[in-house]
């Protein structure tokens, strides 16, 4: 299943303990992920901003640039979110044909679904998952 992970999973899972650290590092290996420049330039100015560290300085982040498929979206044709950093997230999965957004954005969540890919949290996409087994 190809998964498109938002910024803020990304973050959680490389800063601290948990269950985002647990996806990162045991179950997001078992699926294709794809990604964007836009989003791992987000990711990049997020660490640097919050935390003050160089992507080269986490070895995690570096595996997951490595290991992603990196696309270039087209742009949605009409805003879909209030955020444009989320209409990014939506149109990279479109163009990446994700069936999966992984995310803890409480407005991507809201939309449970975009144009056939399920949108879900940590906690869903664990028990999703599970299921697959």
């Amino acid at each position: 299943m190809k998964v498109v992970v938002d910024t803020n999973v990304i973050v959680a899972g490389l800063v601290a303990e948990g269950l985002c650290r647990d996806i990162i590092k045991r179950r997001l290996p078992a699926c294709e992920r794809v990604t964007s420049q836009p989003l791992l330039d987000e990711l990049t100015a997020k660490m640097r901003e919050k935390f003050g560290l160089e992507p080269e300085e986490l070895p995690l982040l570096k595996l997951y640039e490595e290991t992603a498929t990196v696309i270039k979206p087209k742009p949605l044709s009409k805003p879909v979110c209030r955020d444009r950093d989320d209409d990014e997230v939506l149109a990279t999965a479109l163009a990446g044909k994700a069936g999966i957004i992984l995310t803890g954005d409480k407005d991507l969540l809201m939309l449970k679904e975009f144009q056939g890919i399920k949108i879900l949290s940590p906690r869903q996409f664990v028990e999703w998952m599970d299921q697959q087994k």
